[in-house]
């Protein structure tokens, strides 16, 4: 998704006449000054004063007469500002923003096994879908938790700010100290989050083909499912099989390459043993996909670089153009220099 924004004015030609129609008001008005005739004496009138040229050469009186021709000019710079000020605001800025939607064209599915063996690392897995999140611009997210049966967190969604709405939920859900603690909250709170995944009625757990399986097919419900779009799962699980799944790892893997969806791999080392690891490890790579520890320092550049050299397709979609008045820096910067301009006459005075 890319965003472009410019800045224009409503009526750009009130900035020229109004400065134009200002300077030939200082014209017509000093012109109209000097020829004015002098003054009939009054009692008002001035009265001068002989042997009186010494005065101006008094220090205090020429400290005076700066600060007064100073006072003048900066009354002048205002006056001119605010002119300048008032055409702005007159002339209406507003911002024009674009977005195009074609680049939004990555799907990415972050599916978590919440077994209890896998909730050591849980949080920390989270932490690292979070911080993936954060270097994605455009793609769409979603997130499903899987144990014997899978639950749909939030569907494909380029909504960043629900998604880590629903990620800082999800961390403070998978609290590790649910298998110890006895505090209600953290165990209800473990069992809201994760309910609809943990379904089995044969006290089975872990069916981690049937998670991935599920993961696969959530892209046939994408509304875009029949265009060429990028597609990928970012799978963490231990692998440790606990119950008789309707696909295994393999098989799972096999229908997510004929969906022609990449493969990324996270394995926390929870109840799985060597022979599991080793097995998820070579399923991941022989499908051309990636695998790390869950706390490898690479894994993020890596998997965000991998996401981003994946093609780039094109949707057929509307720009969104949306306009906003943009006066208030103007207009503040209008009241600022009235306030300056009364705080400067009343000094002169």
């Amino acid at each position: 998704m890319i965003s472009t924004h410019t800045t224009t004015l409503t009526w750009p030609w009130v900035i020229p006449l109004a400065l134009g129609l200002a300077l030939l008001t200082i014209i017509v008005t000093a012109v109209v000054t000097r020829k004015r005739p002098p003054a009939r004496p009054t009692t008002e009138s001035p009265i001068w004063i002989a042997n009186s040229d010494y005065l101006e050469q008094l220090p205090s009186f020429a400290k005076e007469r700066r600060r007064y021709r100073l006072l003048q000019a900066s009354g002048i710079a205002v006056t001119v500002a605010a002119l300048a000020a008032v055409s702005v605001v007159t002339a209406q800025p507003f911002r024009t923003t674009t977005v195009d939607p074609r680049l939004a064209n990555r799907d990415i599915v972050l599916c978590l096994d919440v077994s209890g063996s896998m909730i050591a690392y849980d949080q920390e897995i989270v932490d690292l879908f979070s911080t993936l999140t954060d270097n994605f611009q455009g793609e769409r997210i979603a997130l499903s938790v899987f144990n014997s049966t899978s639950r749909l967190v939030f569907p494909l969604t380029d909504d960043y700010a629900l998604v880590k709405e629903q990620l800082t939920q999800a961390k403070e859900a998978l609290d590790p100290r649910v298998l110890t603690t006895t505090r209600q909250d953290v165990i209800d709170n473990y069992l809201y989050f994760t309910a609809g995944a943990n379904g089995s009625l044969n006290g089975w757990s872990s069916l981690i083909g049937d998670g991935l399986a599920n993961c696969a097919l959530l892209f046939d419900e994408d509304p875009y499912q029949d265009e060429d779009r990028s597609r990928s799962i970012i799978f963490a699980t231990d692998n440790d099989l606990q119950g008789e799944p309707i696909y295994t790892l393999q098989d799972a893997t096999n229908l997510a390459l004929s969906r022609n969806i990449s493969l990324i791999g996270l394995y926390g080392a929870g109840g799985g043993d060597a022979q599991s690891e080793q097995e998820f490890r070579d399923i991941f790579l022989d499908a051309d996909g990636l695998y790390f520890f869950s706390d490898d320092p690479d894994t993020i550049p890596e998997i965000v670089a991998d996401i981003q050299a994946q093609q780039a397709v094109a949707i057929d979609a509307a720009p969104i153009i949306t306009t906003t008045n943009l006066p208030g820096p103007y207009l503040w910067f209008l009241v600022a220099l009235i306030a300056a301009f009364i705080v400067q006459r009343r000094i002169t005075e």
